[in-house]
């Protein structure tokens, strides 16, 4: 019973971890799109 809980909690939180570093790898493209932006306005 316990090992069952322990293996939903871990792939749980696995899921969250990379659906984490997917949004964080998402918004620093955004920031690179946006200086480029700019860069090329200038």
């Amino acid at each position: 019973m316990y090992i069952r809980i322990l293996a939903i909690l871990l792939v749980a939180a696995t899921t969250l971890g990379l659906s984490a570093c997917n949004t964080i790898a998402g918004f620093g493209q955004d920031i690179t799109d946006s200086a480029r932006t700019v860069q090329h306005a200038l």
